[in-house]
């Protein structure tokens, strides 16, 4: 029985360990994206203030800055999209944590009965040696 409840810990930790990764790396995917639309953002700035022209509709606006802005807003797409993702990882390793805690809670009950049986079955022992005793 120790072996299984120890085996069942270790793949509980193992999938809290697997699902922290997962958060983590769609945290940085989207940090990511957001530093990438701010530079482009920058980029777009700089592209308007060489050009004078920050009107999308102008003529004669920069393909560049067109180009840019696309780019911009698939990433905060692409980031708001990864948010959500997140918030469904974030949502699977609070599951996975609670199913963690609740087998170490099974564990250390089920080892705390072990030791309260071994300590019934000492004094047991005990109070028969005792009475042993008493008799002579």
């Amino acid at each position: 029985m120790k072996s299984r409840s120890e085996s069942l810990i270790r793949l509980k930790k193992f999938q809290v360990d697997e699902k922290r990764r997962q958060v983590t790396q769609i945290e940085m995917m989207v940090a990511d994206f957001e530093r990438m639309a701010s530079e482009l953002d920058q980029q777009i700035e700089i592209e308007h203030s060489k050009t004078g022209i920050s009107d999308v509709a102008h003529f004669a606006y920069s393909t560049f800055a067109k180009a840019a802005l696309t780019r911009r807003d698939n990433l905060l797409a692409s980031a708001s999209d990864m948010k959500a993702k997140l918030e469904a990882a974030q949502d699977a390793l609070a599951e996975a944590l609670e199913d963690l805690k609740k087998v170490e809670l099974l564990d250390q009950r089920e080892n705390q009965r072990e030791r309260d049986e071994q300590n019934k079955l000492e004094q047991e022992n005990y109070d028969e040696v005792a009475r042993l005793r008493f008799r002579r």
